[in-house]
């Protein structure tokens, strides 16, 4: 397992220099200059000439680049334009929000769209089979910002049981798991319709297996066959669909945080985006991509857990 864990590290190295670059570009073609955001829209052009050269802006793409990555490399992420905050102080007051809004909305979704998938497929052809297949696809066919918003009317506005404005604290506090559920419940149910259908498939190709049909024959009771020797067999490629949808659910988060004024990393790049804020942007698109690299290598190591042969 070990060997497994430091392949991926090694691997992921790349793709997180490739998503660094690739930010550290798209931030340059962006409309706005840096330079006159640190110093106001009233500023001479001098006095924006010589901000230029002391953020070192007025040298080569590739020289800007090689010093972003030094800066990188000693944990240096800058400042924000904005607020003139540590642009790590600025996201790990970010990071919290969001960890809880993730959390919160897959611990739900995951086990809701496994029981679901199963259910289905052990009915399979029946009304009940047909029901959670219609129930999935419109979750997977609507918007996440149409589902937030007929939620808050729902629950925010018509029948007001939750709060649906900002986090009003940690989850653990009553203030806080109230004002968390709207949120999470609007992003897990973007989740809910892939991971049952993918369930249902993968149970009904194990139900099929010759383990299976033994199990049934040495009279092995038809919940432990289908929990034991099915469900188990079949959570691979779930595992691997939640792994991919993860990077699904970070998109989905910025829509649900702007809606919600969740004060977490989506409402913070598309805050810092709008106000030109380079530099926090930046900060983000990296989260963002440690996120996705850390998602992965635990879906490898659930791997190695269920299945012995990735450990060989």
């Amino acid at each position: 397992m070990l060997n497994v864990i430091a392949q991926r590290l090694v691997l992921s190295v790349p793709v997180l220099f490739g998503v660094l670059l690739f930010g550290f570009l798209l931030m340059q073609i962006v409309p706005g200059d840096p330079a006159l955001v640190v110093a106001g829209p009233s500023a001479t052009p001098d006095v924006v000439a010589a901000i230029r050269e002391e953020m070192g802006l007025d040298k080569p793409v590739l020289v800007q680049f090689w010093s972003y990555l030094e800066r990188m490399a000693q944990g240096d992420l800058g400042r924000s334009m904005i607020s003139n905050k540590a642009v790590t102080e600025e996201l790990a007051a970010a990071l919290g929000p969001t960890l809880e809004l993730m959390i919160g909305s897959m611990l739900w979704s995951v086990p809701v769209g496994i029981a679901m998938g199963t259910l289905a497929a052990v009915l399979r052809g029946s009304l009940v089979d047909r029901a959670i297949m219609a129930l999935s696809v419109a979750g997977v066919s609507l918007p996440i910002f149409f589902i937030s918003l007929v939620l808050i009317q729902w629950l925010g506005v018509t029948y007001p049981m939750f709060t649906f404005i900002g986090r009003p604290g940690p989850w653990y506090t009553p203030e806080g798991f109230n004002g968390l559920f709207l949120p999470a419940l609007s992003l897990g149910l973007i989740l809910i319709g892939p991971v049952a259908r993918m369930t249902r498939s993968s149970v009904l190709e194990v139900l099929k297996l010759d383990h299976v049909r033994t199990a049934r024959a040495k009279g092995v009771s038809e919940t432990r066959v289908i929990l034991a020797h099915g469900l188990r067999n079949a959570l691979i490629p779930v595992i691997t669909l939640v792994g991919l949808q993860v990077g699904y659910l970070l998109g989905g988060a910025v829509v649900t945080e702007t809606i919600f004024s969740w004060p977490g990393l989506g409402r913070l790049a598309v805050g810092a985006i709008l106000s030109s804020d380079f530099t926090v942007a930046q900060g983000t698109i990296m989260l963002f991509a440690l996120g996705f690299i850390t998602v992965n290598l635990i879906v490898d190591i659930l791997y190695s857990l269920l299945d012995p042969r990735v450990r060989k």
